[in-house]
């Protein structure tokens, strides 16, 4: 019997396998980087262990210093999580090789599966349908999709339309690889567009029986990695569900599988083509445990410690929808800092890696929390799960929950319509079209009183003012005896005139943390926050949530920026300058790349012209906001 488990993972993951330790009496032990000491999941453990570092190679990728942690703090187990080292077979046979109980499946599984190259070759071995592979440096068909062969996740994957570009796409999805898994192989396949991403949890003991634990829809994704999940997936038959279950389990067999696992298929229409297994608990495991009445953490450690599984797996009962809620703008560029306030209400479950107060750093990924939704309908769990998201209370970094929101009422997902290509692969906000209301959302509020949030944020900050008044506290702000201007208050995104007050709206309350305003005999209620440091004006309401940044008085001097440079949109590593001073662009060549929480992101040229300078070169650190290259518009 397991005594105490370490966790060799971080964050959410950390918490979750925590939190079902707790419930079987089982002792807890963490590891943490140095950005990681004050996280919650080092503060949730029995015992922590720290190992010396940012960079995930020099700290969670490090198989001795995981090893001597385990030493250190007495563990007998350990649990991977998912991504670092879960599906890394050295580090697995080096856990029982030092006498551990590896709450996983066996090293042997984990490397036949660790390349997906040899995978798809056993996997046609075993029957399962495969798509076929294609050489990366002439493959004779576009489109294509160029895949790391060591890992998931979406990095080291590119789209590949035309020749022209083949070479460079490549290149980058080999760095990306190597510096994410320690293996930059990649390999390419035909590009299955306008497919479905379906997958299915096993679950396998020691004693030969295989569970084929329902199926996932994962479509709704963003640069290849998975923003929505559900179980059961709407778009597909009886017949198909019942095809995609044998053949996982197929793959199961083939490999000798032990533990938790989930294969991943693509299908268009009746066909069906392996992506990969992943060895490993995947991220959305919540919507499984929902539907099937099962902790698969808990599973996972009583296989590991030799139990026999059922025969058959539970009956499932209705539906769960899940999704990532990631620190990152609406380009999917990943944000860092301090995050203020974390509150999530609502009859949904909250898997999360940061409490109010958390720093949220550039070293890792950029996932807060996992938001899932349960119902006896589909309808039903996607109705708490909008709810949960436009009352939830997100202050102090800029969050994906508005996308979210406009993805589970979208139409197409409303309809269970969707496909990996669902989202482009960039694209600003406003490119998903707008929702269809009604099936999902609460009713729309009036239209006349959309400005209402901007006019509590006023009233807050007036209201706030007053109170810091040396004297005459009470007095509203600039009062005189005769009134000579309209009060207003600007916001960097709106303002609002709050003296005299819109035709129709009457003020019941307002101090500077809660706004009460009748419109036309309708009650309206907000909470408004802003922290001491400055910063935007943020205000929640049943109908959303609103970040407005004031407009000072008499600004501060600003540092000048030289028309046309090309800042930095986060903390990051420069990987390659990929232009010289004097070189002409044109508007979306690639001018360098930044690496940032362990992915790719390309700076490009914002309109055809000529690099009149660069300030940075490979390897540099640079801040968010920093300049890197400055390109003059026109033929100068």
């Amino acid at each position: 019997m397991i005594t105490r488990l370490l966790v060799a993972n971080r964050g959410e993951i950390a918490r979750r396998v925590f939190r079902t330790c707790r419930e079987l009496g089982i002792s807890t032990a963490a590891v943490f980087s140095d950005p990681d000491a004050d996280a919650p999941h080092v503060a949730e453990a029995d015992l922590a262990v720290r190992l010396p570092g940012a960079r995930p190679a020099d700290t969670y990728l490090d198989v001795e210093r995981i090893l001597a942690a385990c030493r250190a703090c007495g563990a007998d187990a350990v649990h991977p999580g998912y991504g670092f080292l879960s599906e890394n077979a050295g580090f697995a046979q080096a856990v029982l090789a030092a006498g551990l109980v590896w709450v996983g499946p066996p090293p042997a599984a984990i490397a036949a599966m660790g390349s997906k190259i040899e995978a798809k070759r056993l996997m046609a071995e075993a029957g399962v349908p495969v798509l076929p592979s294609l050489d990366v440096t002439a493959p004779g068909e576009f489109p294509l999709l160029v895949k790391a062969s060591a890992g998931g996740g979406g990095r080291g994957m590119r789209i590949v339309r035309e020749a022209a570009g083949l070479a460079r796409e490549v290149e980058s999805a080999r760095r990306e690889a190597e510096s994410a898994f320690g293996d930059g192989a990649v390999f390419a396949e035909p590009l299955l567009e306008a497919a479905r991403h379906v997958e299915v949890q096993v679950l396998a003991d020691r004693h030969g029986t295989v569970w084929a634990l329902g199926e996932r829809e994962c479509s709704v994704q963003r640069r290849h990695q998975k923003v929505v999940e559900e179980c059961p997936s709407p778009g597909i038959s009886a017949q198909l569900r019942a095809r995609l279950y044998d053949a996982a389990v197929r793959a199961a067999r083939k490999i000798g599988y032990v533990g938790a696992g989930t294969v991943e298929f693509l299908v268009k229409g009746d066909r069906v083509a392996f992506l990969e297994m992943n060895t490993r608990l995947q991220v959305e495991h919540p919507v499984t445990e929902l539907v099937y009445g099962v902790d698969l953490v808990r599973l996972q450690i009583e296989v590991a410690e030799g139990a026999a599984l059922p025969p058959e797996p539970p009956a499932p009962a209705g539906n769960a929808v899940e999704v990532r809620l990631y620190a990152e703008d609406g380009d999917y560029l990943p944000q860092s800092g301090v995050l203020r306030r974390f509150e999530v209400p609502g009859d949904v479950r909250v898997d999360s890696g940061v409490e109010s107060g958390s720093v949220v750093s550039p070293h890792y990924d950029a996932l807060l929390a996992k938001i899932v939704g349960h119902g006896a309908s589909r309808a039903e769990a996607v109705r708490k799960l909008v709810t949960a998201l436009r009352r939830a209370k997100l202050h102090g970094l800029t969050t994906n929950r508005d996308l979210l929101v406009k993805i589970l009422t979208h139409p197409a997902f409303v309809a269970g319509d969707t496909h990996t290509d669902f989202l482009p692969l960039d694209r600003a906000l406003d490119q998903v079209s707008e929702p269809a209301a009604a099936q999902v959302s609460e009713p729309a509020a009036p239209a006349a009183t959309t400005d209402l949030p901007v006019l509590a944020a006023a009233l807050a900050l007036a209201a706030a003012n007053r109170r810091r008044a040396p004297v005459l506290a009470g007095l509203p702000s600039g009062w005189r005896n005769v009134r000579s201007q309209p009060r207003l208050a600007r916001f960097e995104e709106a303002e609002a005139v709050y003296d005299p007050l819109p035709d129709g709206v009457t003020v019941l309350g307002a101090d500077p943390e809660h706004v009460v305003l009748e419109h036309d005999g309708v009650r309206h209620a907000f909470e408004i926050a802003r922290y001491e440091d400055g910063g935007p004006v943020y205000v929640d309401h049943p109908g959303g949530s609103l970040a407005l940044t004031p407009v000072p008085r008499l600004p501060e001097p600003v540092e000048h920026v030289a028309p046309g440079s090309l800042l930095a949109p986060m903390p990051g590593s420069v990987l390659r300058v990929e232009v010289e001073t004097g070189d002409r662009v044109t508007k979306g060549q690639p001018v360098l790349v930044l690496e940032a929480m362990k992915m790719e992101h390309r700076i490009a040229a914002p309109a055809d012209g000529v690099v009149s300078g660069v300030h940075v070169e490979k390897g540099q650190q640079v801040d968010a906001g920093a300049v890197l290259a400055i390109i003059q518009e026109g033929d100068q």
